[in-house]
């Protein structure tokens, strides 16, 4: 029996909005595959991704399923905290009371330790 920690880090680099490709969804399914496997999991909202964890979204306009009541269940896969950008939200005009309840702002220096500790890294 193996007993080495096979656990390993993940950074999710979402930088797309959540509707208009499928790059926010891809993002969003790589994140729950992953923690499925027990990888953890730094899911990080940059640039119009950040518009993927606003709170109370309403999809229905487009014909289309809320990507933020799914983010929302990611605490059910073991991602309890997904991580934004603070100079995206700043440029957007946007504030955290805007956000899903368990968004953590964070810094380009955060976001680095996040990439540099990661074994992979993915944007979309």
């Amino acid at each position: 029996m193996n007993t080495t920690n096979s656990n390993t880090e993940i950074t999710l680099l979402a930088r797309s909005a959540p509707y208009g490709s499928g790059a926010a969804k891809l993002c969003l399914d790589v994140s729950i595959a992953a923690a499925v496997f027990e990888q953890t999991v730094n899911y990080v909202f940059l640039d119009d991704g950040i518009y993927q964890v606003l709170d109370e979204q309403d999809a229905s306009p487009i014909n289309s399923k809320s990507l933020g009541k799914t983010l929302e269940a990611l605490g059910l896969y073991g991602i309890e905290k997904l991580y934004v950008d603070e100079d995206s939200l700043r440029k957007r005009n946007l504030s955290t009371d805007q956000l899903l309840p368990q968004v953590e702002l964070v810094n380009a220096d955060a976001i680095k330790k996040f990439i540099n500790q990661s074994k992979f890294v993915l944007t979309l």
